[in-house]
């Protein structure tokens, strides 16, 4: 099992959406936040599980789908590092991503 850690730009990304979400329905914005919490803790489990991202095409950096949503992560040893949540519907800007 890796160690889980987010990013400050997933974690606001992440606000950012339920935040959007809520101004129909706090349940709804507290259910998807919930989901998208159980889908990251699948990827502690299984680090090496999601796809590599393909705008990257660096097996290091994989996503997992939740929704529309693109859960953007790195793995590196024993650790998985959320970088980004994001809708599939936009273009990723590989630019836009903040990991070292």
């Amino acid at each position: 099992m890796a160690e889980l850690r987010w990013t400050l730009q997933a974690v606001d990304d992440l606000e950012a959406i339920t935040d959007l979400i809520a101004a129909d329905s706090t349940h709804y914005a507290n259910l998807f936040a919930m989901n998208v919490l159980e889908a990251v803790e699948r990827v502690a489990d299984f680090p090496n599980s999601g796809r590599v991202v393909p705008e990257l095409n660096d097996s290091g950096i994989r996503e997992v789908f939740f929704g529309s949503y693109r859960i953007i992560y790195r793995v590196k040893e024993e650790l998985a590092e959320i970088l980004t949540v994001y809708h599939g519907s936009r273009l990723l800007d590989p630019s836009k991503l903040t990991y070292d």
